[in-house]
């Protein structure tokens, strides 16, 4: 079971295991907004199951970290538009194509229709005379980033290290 935590301003910063979530409202760092029915049964003690935990600290949480590249992160930056002929995207073309050197990174991924995919082939947009709707860039902000278990911020690190006992 998973537990959502929410950061003092009610922003969501991440989700972990249930047991972190009870550890952290042990060591008062956090309250339980919201629990399972069902209840975590110890030897001398009951504790909820909580499924969303609220800090009590405000984190600031770094919103200028990198976004990872995503066939959907690209589709979705473009608009789902093909950047070279507008119609609706659904691959991803690489401007300058992989068999030259291409990277996946944010600059050279573009949102692209299957037709122009193909007629372009392994070439790039200048040689086929074609400009772009849009100049490819790497997205910012908070809408961007996903959170989950396995990402980490080093803002928030104090409130998930472990509790000494």
């Amino acid at each position: 079971m998973r537990t959502l935590v929410l950061n003092a301003g009610y922003e969501p910063l991440a989700v972990v295991s249930f047991r972190r979530a009870v550890v952290l409202v042990l060591a008062g760092k956090a309250t339980v907004l919201t629990a399972h029915p069902d209840e975590v049964v110890g030897a001398t003690s009951r504790f909820v199951r909580p499924s969303v935990i609220l800090l009590r600290r405000y984190v600031r949480a770094p919103y200028s970290a990198s976004v990872p590249v995503s066939r959907r992160g690209v589709l979705r930056r473009d608009g789902h538009r093909c950047v070279y002929c507008g119609a609706g995207a659904t691959t991803v073309d690489h401007v300058l194509p992989r068999s030259r050197g291409g990277a996946d990174t944010w600059a050279n991924l573009v949102g692209c229709c299957v037709r122009c995919n193909n007629v372009k082939g392994s070439r790039t947009p200048e040689e086929m005379g074609w400009t772009m709707r849009i100049r490819p860039y790497t997205p910012r902000g908070s809408a961007w980033v996903v959170k989950g278990a396995d990402q980490r911020d080093p803002a928030w690190e104090e409130f998930l290290a472990p509790v000494a006992a």
